[in-house]
């Protein structure tokens, strides 16, 4: 059984408070986007490692042992709750990491999909999230899959009436690292003064006029590279362009295909895709 765990996108972030926690209030809305890994998962029927699993990972391979893949750590969280045969799990990875795109996140999720559906276990919606929670804020948001208006620390979910059908996307992401940790520490927090479920309702074009990434500032001042990704996509047409997250991927949204993208991008990541 191969499932498909898709990326997404940040239209707009506002951070307007910090928490007593040390964590960080947000506002975002989440769009997912057709940019795709592939998750397979077999039975084993002679080997019995004594993890309970074996991972093989190709395509663009994160960092780490395979007990820090988000894919294994959905694994162990079900099997310690529901009997589940040893297994390999075959991870194909093409959504970028350390891109502000929820990849991570995506395969965890659609893990615990698979392994429902799989094994037939008989997990709703509700409780494959609750699970979900467990292993990252934003992962309960590739259970439904559907656009939200997110809140808290980007765990809190309204669904929104947002689509951007017939649109096309343009991601372009360079070999830079940004820390979250550092991103937040140079955001300075402040109450947004319209709600982003308002401004979306906007006609696109004046997104850029109204909607932005509060990280934009700060990575943008380290980085100048990124910012000048994002005025190249205003440059060739877009009708709004911003980093997803805390990037260090840029999308620009179009209303037709780029053409030659990847020879105007040369020498990043560049991928554009037909919006759902």
């Amino acid at each position: 059984m191969i499932f498909y765990p898709n990326a997404k996108i940040n239209i707009g972030l506002n951070i307007v408070e910090k928490r007593k926690d040390g964590y960080h209030n947000l506002e975002t809305i989440f769009y997912p986007i057709p940019l795709l890994d592939a998750l397979e998962i077999k039975e084993l029927d002679n080997e019995k490692p004594e993890s309970g699993y074996q991972l093989k990972v190709s395509g663009d391979v994160p960092e780490g042992t395979p007990d820090d893949n988000l894919v294994v750590k959905a694994y162990k969280l079900i099997q310690d709750h529901y009997e589940l045969p040893p297994l390999n799990i075959f991870l194909y990875k093409h959504i970028p990491t350390g891109a502000g795109l929820g990849g991570g996140s995506a395969d965890a999720s659609f893990t615990i999909r698979l392994l429902n559906e799989k094994f037939k276990l008989g997990m709703n919606d509700e409780k494959m999230e609750q699970y979900a929670a467990r292993l990252g804020a934003d992962c309960p948001f590739f259970i439904k899959n559907k656009p939200v208006f997110a809140t808290g620390i980007g765990n809190v979910f309204t669904p929104i009436d947002l689509s951007l059908k017939g649109y096309y996307i343009l991601l372009v992401k360079p070999e830079v690292f940004i820390s979250t940790r550092d991103a937040y520490a140079l955001v300075h927090p402040q109450p947004s003064a319209t709600p982003l479920p308002e401004l979306v309702k906007k006609p696109l074009q004046e997104w850029k006029d109204c909607i932005g990434n509060d990280f934009e500032r700060s990575v943008f001042a380290k980085y100048p590279e990124i910012a000048a990704i994002k005025d190249k996509l205003y440059d060739i047409g877009a009708l709004y362009a911003s980093m997803s997250g805390s990037g260090s991927a840029v999308y620009g949204i179009f209303d037709k295909q780029v053409e030659h993208a990847e020879e105007i991008f040369s020498g990043y990541f560049c991928r554009q895709r037909g919006l759902e």
